[in-house]
């Protein structure tokens, strides 16, 4: 029943079914917003493969003194009071 898949015909169909739905007017910028979603997908696993391999270059190293004081934490964005 499906030896060959996909033929010329289907692609045709299918062609023909995404003209009638989204009209010709609207094809090139769905094509476009969908190259730019893929540009993005691409840059943001190559971004997370990156960091996944390289652990030890982003990892902060705090000293053991400021380990073991006291002081109270404060986040980096609080506003500064004199």
């Amino acid at each position: 029943m499906l030896r060959n898949g996909l033929e010329p015909w289907h692609l045709l169909v299918v062609a023909i079914v995404f003209i009638v739905l989204f009209g010709s007017k609207k094809l090139p910028d769905t094509a476009r917003s969908l190259g730019r979603s893929l540009r993005i997908l691409k840059s943001e696993a190559k971004a997370m493969k990156d960091e996944s391999a390289a652990p030890a270059a982003h990892a902060t190293v705090v000293p053991a003194a400021a380990a073991t004081t006291d002081a109270a934490v404060v986040p980096a964005d609080a506003p500064v009071t004199p």
